[in-house]
């Protein structure tokens, strides 16, 4: 791997860094002892069991998924179990899995889950903890389960060179904090720190994270935009698609236009990524972040 002549080193693809993990858990048939069913209630495991090479036959609200999350890409045949939060019992009970995989957010819906199939539960998140390392167990955890341990290992070992590969491309931005943030309004937004999938996907790449609070982030924006103003030096990193009426209202904002970042062009946009996914949120957000940095022009 060469650098360019900026010193930098080359961007890795969408494409190249899917057939990374892909190569990695080659699915070489199934196992005797694997469930032939499963259905995955939350995402994240959705992800993890995508990127051991295993299909779920059914998971929740894939129109969603495929918008907000993007990857991995889920073929048409798995079926849509509806809402996240109140999945359709009777289309589960039709399918009949073997195999039902949630993680603690669902707590409430296991009884009535473990009367349809038995029920695999694994952590992601938990309140100040950083979670891509839970992500990296759950690979391992749901790879023993499903008898896909060597796929597991090799996911593991590819995941690692990326983020190296990754860490290097972006070295030179190092010197500079990011505020990683998705746009609620033209007035607030979310913030990301240290506990968050972004927060802990920086601090593997290296780069120091502005908001160095708990993350804040609910279905309704709570931080207010001028708290950007508390580090006149970072960059903002806005991930995922601005809603129209939030742009429409930036580019009228004086306290956005106030922002220095603002003023002086630090500011990128990434597109779409999973705030709550696993392994492939993870890596997803490293590579557009790393991709739009390199892209950004930014003079050190």
């Amino acid at each position: 791997m060469t650098a360019d002549n900026t010193g930098r080193l080359p961007l890795i693809g969408r494409r190249q860094a899917l057939g990374l993990l892909a190569a990695s858990a080659v699915a070489w048939g199934a196992r005797a002892d694997e469930p032939k069913g499963i259905a995955a209630i939350d995402w994240a495991m959705l992800e993890t069991t995508m990127a051991l090479g295993v299909t779920p036959i059914a998971a929740t609200e894939l129109i969603q998924f495929r918008n907000g999350a993007v990857e991995p890409e889920i073929p048409s045949s798995v079926s849509d179990l509806g809402l996240r939060g109140s999945p359709n019992f009777e289309l589960l009970h039709l399918l009949k899995p073997e195999l039902i995989l949630i993680s603690p957010f669902y707590v409430r819906h296991q009884p009535a889950l473990e009367a349809i199939a038995p029920v695999f539960s694994l952590p992601f998140y938990v309140t100040g903890e950083p979670p891509y390392a839970k992500a990296l167990n759950a690979v391992t955890t749901l790879g023993d389960r499903l008898d896909r341990t060597d796929e597991a290992a090799a996911v593991l070992s590819a995941q690692a060179a990326l983020l190296e590969r990754l860490r290097q491309s972006v070295a030179a931005f190092a010197a500079r904090p990011t505020y990683v943030i998705n746009v609620g309004d033209a007035r607030h937004f979310r913030a990301f720190g240290a506990d968050s999938m972004f927060g802990d996907i920086m601090q593997r790449l290296a780069l120091p994270n502005a908001w160095t609070d708990q993350s804040r982030f609910t279905f309704a924006a709570p931080v207010p935009m001028e708290n950007l103003a508390a580090n006149p030096d970072a960059r903002i990193v806005i991930v995922s698609d601005i809603p129209v009426e939030a742009r429409r209202g930036l580019r009228d904002s004086m306290i956005w236009k106030s922002l220095r970042p603002v003023r002086e062009g630090r500011v990128v946009n990434i597109g779409n990524v999973n705030p709550y996914g696993g392994i492939t949120a993870g890596l997803r957000f490293a590579r557009l972040l790393s991709e739009a940095l390199l892209q950004s022009g930014e003079t050190f």
